[in-house]
């Protein structure tokens, strides 16, 4: 296993352990909105932008970390009916899409960032470039797996899911 395969292992299960915090603290955050509401009538002001904002890094970290575990759903079944070759050569080109995508999103992503780092989420107090940060680090992220899954169709290695 290469240096590069640790380090994109690593980095995918600490994104993995971040989401599980996140969604405990979502459910958190979710269920004190609920008492707060139902049970004490004062709804905290904080606790649905703080849960949409949660979700965002969940699911970009998630989504990511799919990339790298090849967790989505794809066209597997059209690969295998063509002779391996072909399918050598259409797995690199979806996998080097996917990282020009990966690409595409981090940047257009740290610009919007960037862009509204001045302004203000009202019940957070926190900078609105947080709502763009995580779509931002998901697309280096997939860029840095999907190169991953390049190096190893060539080196006619497979990925192990960082999972395991």
């Amino acid at each position: 296993m290469s240096t590069y395969t640790r380090f994109c292992a690593a980095l995918a299960r600490l994104c993995l352990q971040i989401g599980v915090t996140g969604l405990m603290l979502l459910i958190a955050a979710v269920l004190y909105q609920v008492i707060g509401r139902y049970v004490f009538n004062d709804t905290p002001t904080w606790a649905e932008s703080g849960a949409v904002l949660l979700v965002l890094y969940v699911t970009m970290l998630g989504m990511a970390v799919g990339v790298r575990d090849a967790g989505h759903i794809g066209l597997e079944s059209l690969l295998v009916l063509v002779p391996e070759g072909i399918r050598l050569k259409m797995e690199l080109m979806i996998h080097a899409l996917v990282l020009v995508f990966g690409v595409v999103m981090a940047y257009n992503c740290g610009l919007l960032a960037h862009s509204v780092w001045d302004y203000k989420i009202p019940t957070l107090g926190l900078s609105e470039a947080f709502k763009y940060a995580p779509p931002a680090m998901a697309g280096g992220l997939i860029v840095l797996f999907s190169l991953e899954h390049i190096i190893a169709l060539v080196r006619g290695e497979e990925v192990e899911p960082s999972w395991h």
